[in-house]
Parts: structure tokens; sequence; C-alpha cells
């Protein structure tokens, strides 16, 4: 148990922010000044690898759905991006409606590592170039997954599924475990020039509003599913409850998977139609991510003062629901895959997509936990439809693989 503790994640994060808080008020600036240089080594290298993170995660991911259920993958994918836009927008019609009351005039220094803002200066920095620009990488993603199920390319399908298990070996093995460290020099800063406290004062109240719509969403998708399946919605969220608990100690979508199952089949749901909408859904339904993703975006660009059009806001999400699908079930994983967003369409600067990181993986869990719950009502959608024209899904025989950084690959016993 105390392993398993010191291992977790939120823990370190936690850590990092009441560490960042503390040390801003008695650090000399010469000791501040080794974070904050470790900070731009850190960004730059996000800025370099990002790009790879997302042609390697994005493209075996769209390659391999062409080899999956015929017409019902088309269905389900459809379903699952409608969820997660539709998350999207509520969100943003979330914070339209409330940030000017909930905010009000606070604003938002997101420029701290500027010294004549004042921050602090790092002792040296260097460049380090992504091979190429975020939008590229995503438009080749598109590209070469597409072609690869057209062609139906398997030696290109394993060389890039290899390219995805280092890439998330880099993530799970040096850039999340660093995350604390990146989190407590951007708060360290932030307390020293002054700015933090309105910062954390207005995100404390977005947390909480991205908490409570997480829940609503949830609300929303099991009254949508209860109609269009003829199932009372409550009872079926009821059933779903152990795979929204479990969620909410793993973080995982990935890690959770066999719980999911279990839940959906209380449902009804056929057995087939289960072990081929859970696993996928997995990977591809983020309404929980979006969530909060969106409403912590907007919160910066609403106390920065960031001057961003509707149609920049529409293009994000739209977007943003499709990089997501690089989000394989790690904790965090959805942020990350959405940072090169962040900065090619919305702005941000390393300090704004700091906080943001820091803002996300807080209460990961819950996005996480919605993410996994309204997979089970995407299953009832399915199922109201697909029940018996789905065969050989059973999850005992697929091989699932747990994303989690603490995890390998394994094959899941039926659990129901």
């Amino acid at each position: 148990m105390k392993s398993k503790l010191l291992s977790s994640l939120l823990l370190w994060i936690v850590v990092a922010i009441v560490l960042g808080i503390v040390c801003s008020f008695f650090f000399p600036e010469w000791l501040a000044r080794v974070f904050v240089t470790f900070n731009g080594l850190f960004s730059n290298f996000l800025g370099f690898f990002v790009p790879v993170l997302i042609f390697a995660l994005i493209a075996p991911a769209i390659a391999g759905l062409g080899a999956g259920a015929g017409k019902w993958l088309g269905v389900t994918a459809g379903i699952a991006y409608a969820s997660t836009i539709v998350s999207g927008l509520i969100a943003w019609g979330t914070a339209t409606a409330l940030y000017p009351t909930l905010l009000g005039d606070r604003t938002l220094v997101t420029n701290v590592d500027d010294p004549e803002a004042g921050g602090l200066s790092p002792f040296f920095e260097v460049e380090m170039p992504a091979p190429f620009p975020v939008m590229s990488a995503l438009l080749l993603a598109f590209v070469i997954g597409i072609a690869m199920t057209a062609v139906k390319s398997d030696t290109m399908f394993r060389v890039l599924d290899e390219l995805q298990g280092v890439i998330m070996k880099v993530v799970t093995s040096f850039v999340i475990p660093l995350l604390p460290l990146y989190i407590f020099g951007t708060l360290l800063n932030l307390g020293m020039n002054d700015s933090f406290g309105s910062t954390l004062a207005a995100f404390g109240t977005v947390l909480l509003l991205s908490v409570v719509m997480t829940i609503v969403i949830i609300l929303l998708l099991y009254l949508l599913a209860g109609a269009i399946a003829g199932r009372n919605p409550f009872t079926a969220l009821g059933n779903m409850m152990p795979a929204y608990f479990t969620a909410l100690g793993t973080s995982s979508s990935a890690a959770t998977i066999p719980v999911t199952y279990a839940s959906t089949l209380k449902n009804k749901v056929d057995e087939n139609v289960a072990g081929f909408v859970i696993p996928l859904c997995a990977t591809i339904h983020l309404s929980g991510s979006m969530m909060k993703i969106t409403l912590y975006a907007l919160a910066i660009v609403y106390m920065g003062n960031m001057d961003i059009s509707a149609a920049q806001i529409l293009g994000f999400l739209l977007l943003l629901g499709i990089m997501m699908v690089a989000a394989p079930g790690v904790p965090g994983g959805a942020i990350m895959a959405a940072v090169g967003l962040l900065q090619a369409n919305l702005g941000f600067d390393e300090s704004a997509i700091s906080l943001m990181i820091a803002a996300y993986i807080v209460v990961d869990s819950f996005g996480t936990a919605a993410n996994v719950t309204g997979d089970g009502a995407i299953a009832l959608i399915v199922n109201r439809f697909a029940a018996g024209r789905i065969q050989g899904y059973k999850l005992e025989q697929r091989e699932l693989v747990d994303a989690s950084p603490n995890a390998s690959g394994s094959t899941v016993a039926n659990p129901a």
C-alpha cells in the first residue's frame, strides 16, 4: 500500500504544488533560477517531442481502426467523437455564461518566464527545434494511417506499432515522472513574481466547476442512452459505479477496462458488443477529458485577456476531439496529447501549458471516471442496434494492454 501511494502521480503533483507555493516565500533567487532553468530545458524538450508523440500515437490508431467490426466501427467511433465534441461545446457555453461572474476581473500573467514581467530568468537555454510542426504531424499521421488501412500494409503497421511503444516508454519513464518537478518550478516562479494568489484562487473555482461538469456530462449521456436503449438511465448508471470509482483510483481508462466491461454486462449489453465497444472507447471516447481541458483553456484565455476568436475555439475543439485519440489510457495522457494544439491554435506559452498540466492532473481521475462511465452509455446505444451482429469480441479473446506507467501488456480474463 505504501509503495502504491508513493508511485501515485497525483500525490507527487499535489506535493509539487504545495512545495512550489511554500518555497516561493523563502527560496533565494539563485536557487529558484536553478528550477527555472530546468523548466526552460524541459519546455523546449516538450516542444521538440510533442509532434513526434502525435505522429507516433495517432498514425497506428487510425490504421488500427480499419481492422474492426465493419460498419459498427464507424458507428461507434462516430458516437464517441460526437459525445466528445458535444462535451467541449457544453464546456464552451458554460465558460461563456459563468466565467464573467466566477472569474470577475481576475487576470493571469502567462508569460512568467519573462524577467520584465516579474519572473525569473534561466541561467542558460538550449534550443531544441521540433522535427516538424504540430499540424504537419497531425496531417501526416492521418494521411499515413488512412493509406495504411487502404493498402493493408501489415509491415508498416508493425513498424509504427513498435514506434508507438518506444514513444510511450519515453512518456511514461521520462516525461510523466518529471512533470511534478516541472510544475514545482512553474509555481515557484509564479509565487516569486507575485502573480500566484489570483491564479490559485481563480483556478480553484475552475477546478470545482470542472468536477461538477464531468458529472453533468455523465448524466446527459445516460439520459440519452436510456431513451435510445429503452433502459432506466439511473439504474444503468448505478450499475456503472464500480467502473467510475475504479477509474477515480487508477486515473487510467485502460487499467479500468475489465471493470468497465463487467459493469456494462450488468446493463444486459451483449458480450460481443461490450467486448468491442469498451476497449475501443477506452481510447477514442474522452468526453470528461474534453470538458476539463476546454474549461481550463478558456479560463486561461479569459484571465489572460487573449484575443481568441470563436472560429479558433471551434477549430480547437474539433481538432482536440481527434487528437485525444493519442491519449491511450495513461494518467494525464489527454493533456499531453493536447499540448501541441494548445500552442498552435490558441497560442499558449510554456507557463500556460504548465498551468494546464497542473490543473488537469490534480483532478485527472474525475475526467477519466467520466470517460469510462460514458463508455458504458455508448455501449448501450450501440447494443440497441448491433446486438447479435458483432461476433468474436468477447473480452477474454482480446489482448488488452494496460498502458499505465507501472504496467506491462497482459491478457485479461473475462471478469464477469
